[in-house]
């Protein structure tokens, strides 16, 4: 197990808007944003896949205090709903982390709920930091053992694998280079070996 710089990384998930209960007029939306013990591949390279999970309990003690709901994590569109006041409720559970948001009556907010309602936009994302990780270099798989802090949720309408995954992808490029260094360096090792006998 090794603490993990404090590096802001994001992953998708599903979002739906909810209907109004009889003459409400609450735009609300919901979605699990995390979802424990299930390995997603999360880089590929040369034929080789890398994955991640996140372990149950990742999000015990982590910073939720003041997260925001937004559009395409952007700071450039204002804020749809928050933690601060109540309007965004984040709550984890034995599954992962679920949310529920009530969008702000805002013209922004509205058609961000029609474009959710429609299907248009059906995807979410979470950024946060890692706290503590550990990472089997035989399975290749990352798992998260603990959040630090979750700096925002947000809905997304395309979401880009470059874009959502630049983190992971660093980490995992990381540990590809190690194993292809490690390698060369045993089949210099074997060659070494093998001069040494002739």
């Amino acid at each position: 197990m090794m603490a993990e710089k404090a590096k802001r990384e994001i992953r998708i998930a599903e979002l739906r808007a909810l209907e109004p209960a009889g003459d409400q007029q609450e735009m609300i939306v919901e979605g699990r944003a995390i979802v424990y013990d299930k390995p997603t591949v999360m880089w590929e390279w040369d034929g080789v896949k890398y994955y991640e999970v996140i372990a149950r309990g990742a999000l015990d003690g982590a910073d939720m205090k003041d997260v925001p709901f937004k559009y395409n994590h952007s700071d450039a569109v204002m804020v749809m709903a928050r933690t601060r006041n109540k309007t965004l409720e984040l709550m984890p559970d034995n599954e992962g982390l679920l949310i529920r948001a009530k969008l702000a009556n805002t013209t922004a907010g509205r058609d961000l709920y029609e474009l959710i309602k429609r299907g248009d936009i059906d995807k979410m994302s979470f950024a946060f930091t890692v706290l503590e990780h550990s990472y089997n270099k035989d399975t290749r798989t990352r798992t998260i053992l603990k959040f630090k802090k979750i700096w925002d949720v947000s809905a997304v309408d395309t979401p880009a694998y470059q874009d959502t995954s630049i983190s992971a992808r660093s980490f995992f490029e990381a540990e590809a280079e190690r194993e292809q260094k490690a390698a060369e360096a045993a089949q210099l090792r074997k060659l070494l070996i093998a001069k040494t006998y002739l």
